[in-house]
């Protein structure tokens, strides 16, 4: 893997940001990739909800890109935002940031990144279309 150092978004702030803890990590030390996909899904589904104005479901992880391990102690920044709206869908690009400010100083890595597509529901729990903004 090359090191993708990176800065974090400008004029942005995380949709989600927590600290990788020892119990979330693999079999080799790292953090699993399923948590990280679990953090992506919850920061995508955040910005899709606000968008729907109510409740969303996950329908498809369109793609995820593991480009760096995540360690314990780094800080995960995920940036959310919508990047498309159908009559009922939401599809969001969210993007990981780890901040590594206890291994070797302090400098940020792009981890992950990925594209979710949401679903909007009504109060019966089926789909409805998503308002205009």
């Amino acid at each position: 893997m090359q090191a993708t150092h990176a800065t974090l978004p400008e004029n942005r702030q995380p949709t989600l940001r927590l600290v990788a803890m020892p119990t979330d990590v693999n079999a080799a030390g790292d953090i699993f990739g399923g948590w990280i996909i679990s953090q992506i899904d919850i920061a995508g589904s955040i910005e899709a909800h606000r968008r729907a104005k109510g409740r969303v479901v996950t329908v498809a992880v369109n793609s995820v890109q593991f480009h760096e391990p995540v360690f314990v102690g780094d800080l995960v920044s995920c940036y959310a935002e919508v990047i498309k709206v159908g009559r009922t869908s939401i599809t969001t690009s969210v993007e990981v940031f780890a901040e590594r400010v206890w291994h070797d100083g302090s400098k940020t890595i792009k981890v992950t990144e990925a594209t979710l597509t949401y679903v909007a529901l009504d109060e019966h729990r089926r789909p409805k279309v998503v308002p205009a903004e």
